[in-house]
């Protein structure tokens, strides 16, 4: 199989995995979706392991965050996402509407953000969602380029009415629509127009001057090299051996996927557009192997070339972004938390600082006689807690100072000083122990979870009977698992939109 097979080939599994996310799938059913070989899917889910685009369970394959990484690429290269956000958002504060950024796709638009408003019934679809363009708002105004405005009175689905207003370029070309999306409950059709004309015209006039202005300087440096390998994903199954079909042999990889895969990520490492030499560069790859994959990157339209530059298209969005953009927190970090429980044999949970306390985001509770009853939700005096102390470790002397200690047991830190102390040699070594302050006989010890901006976001603890583990114990037999389970999910976090 050549290169550029191998590429189309890995890309249809791909497709078919993302086509009905929220179905479980496993290695037969692809091969039934696509009609490859079975041998030639086992190899493609291998690679797509080996670069955690998909995790195992059991025989189920399921996406992973890392794959946003490939529609990422197309909102970073154009560019309209990051430029525009913070105008439709504005704009959906000052409606009280939901707001959307889309861009035509073949005979769809694909929506590129989402800026929605919280309350019982919201309209909102999500970045990365395709929709008929003759049924929508936003993608009668884009089919239409002269058009000033459109307007969809239940098109899309009963109930839901939106407005619309193209966007356009310095030369006048519409390069997206925002639209505000409303339910009939709250407006007409045309009671929606009447109410968001005044500030949409006004938002687009800002849009449309933004987009005239000069991009923010990028510096000088190149960019960040692109990986073409990375470790198996936790519960991977090994794939086979057969080399044939362009694998390399390792691992079950098939090195020409790899390599494809990475040079459509390394399209977004330049806004704009990048030549087949700035791609070269980002991946170390030989200038023939990305100017092959380019080619069939753009025959399957997800690239096109504009003179010497290629540029990634919205087409790369229908590649698992909806579905794993809309993700929560729990959700991500629960597979985490379940293998760590499944290696230690010792209860495990996430949480965020909410006000003075901890809230439990998720939690695996290990099978036993003796347990602690502690759910999603569940709250604990930050001060007192293993994961508190790590949370609080960023906050300056007065937030702590703040903070009424009161003895819970016998051992419980009350002492002001004493527990800055604490919380401050916790923020330097990168964990913290809690030695029955919170509850007689429940030790536990916590590692920060950062987020993309490296900042701490939460919390993951192993917390077990003093009667199971001394100090020592938590130190040498759990503190490694734990500090590489929170690396793993900060490394998904930061593919998410948005972090607690």
């Amino acid at each position: 199989m050549e290169p550029g097979g191998t590429l189309e080939r890995g890309l249809a599994v791909l497709r078919a995995l993302t086509a009905e996310p929220a179905q479980r799938m496993r290695a037969t059913d692809l091969v039934r979706a696509t009609g490859l070989a079975r041998s030639t899917i086992d190899r493609l889910l291998a690679t797509y392991a080996q670069l955690d685009y998909v995790r195992f369970d059991g025989r189920d394959v399921r996406l992973a965050p890392r794959l946003m990484e490939l529609g990422e690429a197309y909102l970073a290269c154009g560019g309209l996402r990051d430029r525009l956000a913070p105008l439709a958002e504005g704009l959906a504060r000052e409606l009280d509407e939901s707001v959307s950024l889309a861009v035509l796709d073949g005979d769809g638009v694909r929506f590129v953000g989402q800026f929605t408003r919280r309350r019982t019934m919201s309209v909102a679809f999500r970045v990365g969602d395709l929709l008929p363009a003759a049924r929508c708002a936003a993608g009668l105004v884009l089919l239409d380029p002269g058009a000033p405005w459109a307007e969809d009175d239940q098109l899309v689905e009963p109930g839901l009415v939106a407005v619309a207003m193209p966007v356009r370029d310095p030369d006048g070309t519409p390069v997206c629509a925002v639209s505000v999306v409303s339910h009939t409950s709250r407006h007409t059709a045309g009671g929606l127009r009447e109410h968001a004309m005044p500030s949409l015209l006004r938002t687009v006039t800002e849009m449309e001057a933004t987009l005239a202005a000069p991009r923010p300087a990028q510096g000088s440096a190149l960019p960040a090299p692109v990986d073409i390998r990375r470790p198996a994903a936790v519960n991977a199954p090994a794939g086979g051996s057969d080399s044939s079909d362009g694998s390399d042999g390792s691992e079950g990889g098939l090195r020409s996927l790899a390599r494809g895969l990475a040079v459509l990520v390394a399209l977004g490492s330049t806004p704009g557009g990048s030549t087949l030499a700035d791609v070269a560069r980002a991946t170390g790859l030989p200038r023939a192997t990305v100017r092959r994959s380019l080619l069939t990157l753009e025959r399957l339209g997800y690239a096109a070339a504009d003179g010497s530059r290629f540029t990634p298209l919205p087409r790369v969005m229908e590649l698992g972004y909806a579905h794993l953009s809309e993700l929560s927190f729990g959700e991500v970090v629960q597979p985490h938390l379940a293998d760590l429980v499944a290696r230690l044999r010792h209860s495990a949970s996430v949480a965020v600082l909410s006000g003075d306390d901890v809230l439990y985001v998720a939690r695996v509770p290990t099978a036993s006689i003796m347990t602690v009853d502690i759910r999603v939700g569940t709250r604990f005096p930050a001060y007192a807690t293993s994961m508190g102390r790590v949370l609080l470790a960023d906050q300056p002397e007065e937030r702590l100072a703040a903070i009424t200690l009161r003895p819970l047991t016998r051992h419980t830190v009350t002492s002001p000083a004493a527990f800055a102390r604490a919380v401050r040699r916790a923020g330097e070594d990168g964990y913290a122990l809690v030695d029955q302050e919170l509850e007689e006989g429940v030790r536990s010890i916590a590692v920060p979870v950062r987020g993309r901006d490296g900042r701490v976001v939460a919390a993951v603890n192993v917390a077990t009977h003093a009667s199971r583990a001394t100090p020592d114990d938590l130190l040498r037999d759990v503190l490694p698992a734990l500090s590489e389970t929170a690396a793993r999910m900060a490394a998904d976090l930061r593919h998410l939109p948005a972090t607690p």
